[in-house]
């Protein structure tokens, strides 16, 4: 099921009208050493395996040929990457979990940081549970920090977190999906009752994606803060219009294979300006 794109759309021209736009830079020298930093979704969670996570799949880091990822992409540029992809994404992780990621990623001296976090601070087992966006807003802001004080040199790369309510909406009238989300316990602050069409059901719905679109806004605002060493994909993930053949059979939820190559070429190219410096 394709679903309409009117208010996804309006949302992304809202948050890229509230950004400040950064200032043309040059190009950059290839990384030699990568990290990805997040959730389940960068940390390739179910994308081939029951309830595991796929790191070879990953649209950051992954090495599967089939998704394109931005590491491959990468290295087909330069040598000097390949084999320095590093997965430090972890399946459950708030912004809560940002800073100790940064912090690995430090140590590792990485020179090229995806960050893609959120999703969980959303998706919590009741709407009330949600991360505040001051809070959400905060823990970036301290991550960068980190991450600017011990990679000064670092390119950061921040990708916009999906629209949650866009999987329901594609996903309502499939029974499976309906089954896996329950049992589960998936996303509850938006996927309870997924087939009620009462208003206050509806209203919650809308109110979740409103906080997503919050924190994609401040996440932007964080990354334009911390200057041209810093891209987002303009909310171009948020606004792709995802469908059930693009997320997992075993949950209806996470991206398969084919939803990881979509989150490599939504957020390549709108990344960094890459040469190879040889």
């Amino acid at each position: 099921m394709i679903v309409r794109l009117g208010p996804a759309l309006a949302a992304a021209v809202v948050l890229a009208a509230s950004v400040p736009a950064h200032a043309a830079a040059p190009a950059e020298p290839v990384p030699e050493i990568m990290a990805a930093l997040g959730d389940s979704i960068s940390a390739g969670f179910n994308a081939c395996g029951w309830y595991v996570s796929c790191t070879a799949r990953s649209w950051s880091t992954g090495d599967h040929a089939a998704v394109s990822s931005h590491y491959l992409r990468l290295s087909k540029l330069s040598g000097t990457l390949q084999k320095h992809n590093l997965t430090f994404a972890v399946p459950g992780s708030t912004s809560a979990d940002l800073l100790g990621q940064v912090r690995k990623a430090v140590a590792a001296k990485a020179d090229y940081v995806t960050i893609l976090i959120g999703a969980v601070d959303a998706c919590a087992r009741t709407e009330q549970a949600m991360t505040p966006v001051a809070t959400y807003r905060r823990r970036l802001d301290t991550a960068l920090a980190e991450l600017r004080a011990g990679l000064p040199r670092a390119r950061v790369f921040v990708a916009s977190i999906p629209d949650v309510r866009r999987l329901w909406q594609a996903g309502r009238s499939n029974p499976l999906a309906r089954t896996f989300w329950q049992v589960g316990r998936i996303c509850q602050s938006l996927l309870v009752r997924p087939t009620s069409t009462r208003k206050a059901d509806t209203e919650r719905r809308a109110r979740v994606r409103a906080r997503v679109i919050d924190y994609n806004r401040a996440a932007a605002e964080a990354c334009a803060a911390y200057g041209t060493a810093c891209r987002t994909d303009g909310g171009a993930v948020f606004a792709y219009p995802f469908t059930l053949d693009q997320v997992s059979k075993w949950d209806y939820f996470h991206p398969n294979t084919a939803g990881q190559r979509v989150l490599a070429e939504q957020t390549f190219r709108r990344g960094f300006d890459w040469i190879d410096p040889r």
